[in-house]
């Protein structure tokens, strides 16, 4: 069975950086794309940015962009979400994915606090 282990979040001062990473337990095959998503207290989850496997094609939700870069390491199997210049809005659990042909695999999620 796969699974995704995330990195520790934590809590930062607004305005500050913070690196997720996750890494799958093995290879996946099929892997086509590998992404963050992330979900407030009382909202739905949102997507934050995805990668393409082949490529490396980004795509980032609006209200990340230039903030947030996302990357990946197809060897390690690894995916990196680095969070710039964050704001209290930030606050989330952030959960990584990984999607394949036949099937989507989620991390535990991690719990990112914006605060001051």
């Amino acid at each position: 069975q796969v699974q995704l282990v995330e990195s520790r979040g934590g809590l930062v001062q607004p305005g500050g950086s913070l690196r997720l990473s996750c890494a799958a337990s093995e290879r996946i095959s099929g892997l086509y794309a590998m992404g963050w998503y992330r979900q407030a207290p009382g909202k739905q989850r949102e997507l934050v940015a995805t990668i393409t496997t082949s490529g490396g094609s980004t795509n980032y939700a609006d209200s990340m962009k230039g903030r947030f870069t996302i990357s990946r390491d197809n060897v390690k199997n690894t995916v990196y979400l680095q969070m710039n210049s964050l704001k209290p809005e930030d606050t989330a659990v952030y959960y990584c994915n990984f999607r394949a042909l036949k099937y989507d695999y989620w991390g535990q999620g991690t719990q990112v606090t914006v605060s001051s």
